[in-house]
């Protein structure tokens, strides 16, 4: 019985071991309600992240704004949610 590729289970490693602290900053536009947006985002996918925590530092020409969010991460599915949801969102420009 030869196994074709197709048949083999997929593998996916992670660098990180959960539980783990993960940084994650978010970009955008300057605009009302883009922190409180963003903290909702997390929150629903990290409900035990404290949005006091979070650091918000604006550009030189305060044109664009990062905040710097710390969550409990405890899965790799629960960060592909996490960034997979802040990418579809319209007022994100940027995640590192």
């Amino acid at each position: 019985m030869t196994e074709k590729p197709d048949d083999k289970p997929e593998i996916t490693t992670s660098l990180l071991e959960f539980p783990c602290a993960f940084p994650l900053k978010i970009m955008g536009k300057t605009q009302p309600g883009f922190a409180q947006a963003m903290i909702e985002v997390v929150r629903r996918h990290a409900p035990d992240f404290d949005p006091a925590t979070a650091e918000m530092r604006p550009s030189r020409e305060n044109n664009y704004l990062s905040i710097t969010t710390t969550i409990n991460a405890q899965s790799q599915q629960q960060l592909d949610s996490l960034y997979r949801e802040l990418c579809d969102h319209p007022m994100v420009q940027l995640i590192l």
